[in-house]
C-alpha cells in the first residue's frame, strides 16, 4: 500500500477563499448591534483562549535561580579583625563567614559536610581524625591552599601570645600534614563534638608566615581579609577617620561549592538595632541578624511576619545558684521551691513574644541527638496544686517558717538563722532585665526578698562572673549543637576560666559527663544525657527558664534561605551560596533541583 500525503491543492485554495467570501458577506447583513456583538464574542473567545493558554502554560513553568544581583545586609558596629582567629565581635565573626571556609561545614538542616575537605575518617577509638583535601583550592589572592595552611591556622590558634578565643577548643590537639592534601588530627582524649571545630575558617600561611604574635594582631590583613570562602573583598568605604562604613564583597568563582548565585553582598555598618530598623524599612537594607523579640512582635502586628526567619538557638537561660556566696542555696528545700514557683510561661509569652521556649533542663529543643531530654512540657505541670502552694510546701517540709510580721522565711540553724532573701545578677540586656523583674515578682508571691544587680556584659564577665562573685546569676549558656554539658557541669569546671556558674559538684554527674563527651553512638549519647539529666533534677543547681529563638530580618526576594540551629549568629551565612535574588523562569523539564 502506498501512503499519500495531502498538499493543498488549487481547489482546495478555490474552497477557503469561497468559505471567507461566506462569512464576510454574512458579517455585512448583520445589524450595528450584531456586529458589536460578534465582535464583542470574538474577543472574549481570544482572551479565554489565551488565559487558557497562559495557565496551562504556568503548570510547566518554574522559577530558578539566576546569578547576580545584589544583597544587602545591616550589622551592628564597625570590624577590627576580620579574622577566624582573633574574631570578637559578632560583625567581625559575620564578615569572617562570608570571607574564610573551613575543612567542613554547616548545611542549612545542621548537618556537617565538606567544604575544603574532599572526606574524612575517625580512627575507632575517636582520638584521630583524617581529612583529605579537595584538589585545586585557592584562596582569593590565586594562591593554592594547602594542608600547611590548616596547619598554621590551629597553630595560630594555639599559640598564647595570640590569645584567640578558639584555643579551648584546639588545646592538646597535635596536627601532622603528612602530604599537601592530608591534615591529621590527634586529640590527647575522644571528643565526641570535634567535628564542629572543623568547621574554622583557614589563614593563608603565605600572607602571614613572616609576622610575630603582636604584627599577626595589628596586621592590615585583619581588615582587608584574603580568605577562600564563598566571597572576596572588592571595596571598603571608610569615613574621614579611617572607620569603616561599608564592605563590598564579590562571589568567588573557585568557591569548593561553587561560585554563588548571589554577585555582590554589601554590608553596612550602623551604630544599634533602632538604626538597623530604620535602614530596613527605608529599603537601605535587605535584611539584618538577631533581631529583638520586641522588634520582631512590632514587626509581625504590621504584617511583615513573613520578612522574620526562625531557626532554634542552643542556647540555656536559667538562674544558676552559687553556694559559696550565699548559704540559704545550700538547702535543697529552697533550690527546688525556687525552681517549682518559676512561671517559665510568662517569660516566654510576654517577654520573649513566643520566639523561644521553656526548659526545664540544660539540653534546649532541638539540638541534633539530645535535644528533646528534660524538654519542657506543660504536663509536667500538670498537678492539681498551685505551683507557689506547692513549693511553700517544700520550704515547710526543710524547716522553713513563714513570719507573718516580717513577711519573710525564716529557717534556724546551729549557725544562726537564715532569712530566704539573696541578689540576683545579670546583664544590661533587655530581655535579661525584664525576665529577672517577673522572677522577682514571682516569688515575692511566693515570700521571698530578691534585688536585681544589673552589670554591664563586660563588667558582669570580667567582675562577677568569673571571681563568682554573685548569690544567683541569670545568664544563658551556648550548649551547642551537639551538646557537651561538661564544660558547664563537671566539678572541675567550677573555677575561672571553667563555666561552671552553679558550681556544681556531684561525682555521679562527672562520671557521665566523661562519658558523654566520649560517646559517639546516638543512643548512647541520648541514654547519657538521660541519665544525666536525671541527677541534674534531683539535685536542682539552677533553674532553667527558656531557650530563645535566633530571628533573622530579610527581604522576601532573598530565596532558599535555611537556617540550621545556630550556636553564633555568623552561622546564618553557611548556606550563602545557594541563596539567590534573581530568578529565570523556564519550563520544568530543562530545570536542574527542586525549585
Amino acid at each position: 500500500m502506498k501512503l499519500k500525503m495531502f498538499f493543498p491543492g488549487p481547489a482546495s485554495a478555490g474552497r477557503a477563499r469561497m468559505m471567507q467570501e461566506k462569512i464576510l458577506f454574512a458579517f455585512q447583513t448583520f445589524s450595528k448591534r450584531e456586529r458589536e456583538l460578534f465582535l464583542a464574542l470574538c474577543a472574549v473567545f481570544i482572551a479565554s483562549a489565551a488565559g487558557l493558554f497562559f495557565s496551562v502554560n504556568s503548570l510547566f513553568l518554574v522559577d530558578i535561580p539566576k546569578d547576580g544581583g545584589q544583597l544587602t545586609e545591616g550589622l551592628s558596629g564597625s570590624p577590627r579583625f576580620i579574622n577566624p582567629v582573633l574574631a570578637v565581635s559578632q560583625t567581625e565573626h559575620d564578615i569572617a563567614a562570608l570571607v574564610f571556609s573551613g575543612l567542613l561545614r554547616l548545611s542549612g538542616n545542621g548537618d556537617l559536610i565538606p567544604d575544603l575537605a574532599e572526606s574524612y575518617s575517625v580512627s575507632p577509638d575517636g582520638s584521630e581524625y583524617t581529612f583529605r583535601l579537595k584538589e585545586g583550592l585557592a584562596f582569593h589572592d590565586g594562591k593554592p591552599l594547602t594542608s600547611a595552611d590548616v596547619r598554621f591556622t590551629i597553630e595560630k590558634v594555639q599559640d598564647p601570645g595570640i590569645r584567640s578565643l578558639k584555643r579551648g577548643s584546639w588545646e592538646g590537639v597535635v596536627v601532622e600534614t603528612p602530604d599537601d592534601r592530608t591534615v591529621v588530627f590527634t586529640l590527647p582524649a575522644p571528643y565526641a563534638p570535634f567535628l564542629e571545630n572543623t568547621t574554622l575558617g583557614i589563614l593563608p600561611k603565605h600572607l602571614f608566615a613572616a609576622l610575630s604574635s603582636e604584627e599577626f594582631s595589628a596586621s592590615p590583613l585583619n581588615v582587608r581579609p584574603v580568605g577562600s570562602g564563598p566571597y572576596r573583598l572588592d571595596e571598603i568605604e571608610q569615613d574621614s577617620s579611617g572607620v569603616a562604613k561599608q564592605y563590598d564583597l564579590v562571589a568567588f568563582e573557585k568557591f569548593a561549592l561553587g561560585k554563588p548565585h548571589i554577585e555582590q553582598i554589601r554590608l553596612r555598618f550602623f551604630a544599634n538595632e533602632e538604626e538597623l530598623l530604620h535602614a530596613y524599612e527605608s529599603g537601605a537594607v535587605d535584611s539584618m541578624a538577631a533581631l529583638s523579640p520586641v522588634s520582631a512582635r512590632t514587626l509581625a502586628n504590621e504584617g511583615r511576619g513573613e520578612d522574620i526567619r526562625r531557626a532554634p538557638l542552643p542556647r540555656a537561660f536559667g538562674i544558676f545558684f552559687n553556694q559559696n556566696e550565699q548559704k540559704i542555696f545550700a538547702d535543697a528545700s529552697v533550690r527546688k521551691a525556687l525552681d517549682i514557683s518559676a512561671d517559665r510561661g510568662t517569660i516566654v509569652n510576654d517577654i520573649l513574644f513566643g520566639y523561644g521556649s521553656a526548659l526545664l533542663g540544660p539540653f534546649p529543643p532541638g539540638v541534633l541527638g539530645i535535644g528533646e531530654v528534660g524538654a519542657y512540657s506543660p504536663d509536667l505541670f500538670s498537678s492539681p496544686k498551685d505551683p507557689l502552694e506547692e513549693a511553700r510546701e517544700f520550704l515547710k517540709d526543710g524547716g522553713w517558717l513563714y513570719d507573718e510580721e516580717e513577711k519573710a522565711w525564716r529557717k534556724k540553724t546551729k549557725d544562726g538563722a537564715l532569712i530566704l532573701e539573696f541578689s540576683l545578677s545579670t546583664s544590661n540586656i533587655p530581655e535579661l532585665k525584664l525576665a529577672a523583674e517577673a522572677l522577682v515578682r514571682r516569688w515575692a508571691e511566693l515570700g521571698a526578698r530578691v534585688t536585681i544587680k544589673v552589670f554591664e556584659p563586660g563588667e558582669l564577665n570580667q567582675n562577677i562572673i568569673r571571681p563568682r562573685k554573685y548569690d544567683a546569676l541569670l545568664f544563658g549558656e551556648i550548649v551547642g549543637r551537639r551538646p557537651d554539658p561538661y564544660a558547664f557541669w563537671h566539678s572541675s569546671q567550677r573555677l575561672d576560666p571553667g563555666l561552671n556558674v552553679a558550681l556544681y559538684a556531684n561525682a555521679s554527674a562527672d562520671k557521665v559527663l566523661v562519658e558523654l563527651r566520649e560517646s559517639r553512638g546516638e543512643s548512647e549519647r541520648m541514654r547519657l544525657a538521660q541519665e544525666f539529666y536525671d541527677i541534674l533534677a534531683e539535685d536542682a543547681p539552677a533553674v532553667f527558664l527558656y531557650a530563645p529563638e535566633f530571628l533573622y530580618l530579610a527581604s522576601p526576594r532573598v530565596k532558599n534561605v535555611s537556617l540550621p540551629p545556630i550556636m553564633h549568629p555568623s552561622e546564618r551565612f553557611s548556606g550563602i551560596f545557594e541563596w539567590y535574588v534573581e530568578t529565570d523562569t523556564v519550563w520544568k523539564i530543562f530545570a536542574q533541583g527542586p525549585f
